[in-house]
């Protein structure tokens, strides 16, 4: 079976929040006040979104800063999965009797 494409948490801000409201990240990152750089790279997949981040994001769109900072750890630990799924496969599991 064909494993569904890692989202990064810029991609999910892009569509379903800017787009989805109209927004650009120019005015995102002015009415949250951080550079501008920040969001773009958010968006570009190419930095996460950080609990700073997190708490503004959830103070301007109205949602909590545990939903950014969940789509975040979701996408790392998938990330991860990925490059270590192997030797995770190995290790045994704890056995309580």
């Amino acid at each position: 079976m064909d494993r569904l494409r890692n989202i990064h948490p810029g991609e999910i801000l892009q569509e379903e929040f800017l787009e989805a409201f109209d927004i650009t990240a120019y005015r995102l990152a002015k009415e949250i006040k951080i550079p501008q750089t920040r969001i773009s790279q958010i968006l570009q997949g190419r930095r996460r979104i950080t609990a700073d981040t997190a708490l503004r994001l959830s103070e301007f769109f109205g949602n909590s800063a545990q939903f950014w900072l969940g789509l975040q750890d979701d996408y790392d630990l998938e990330e991860e999965r990925s490059k270590i799924g192997d030797e995770l496969s190995g290790i045994q599991r704890l056995k309580v009797s």
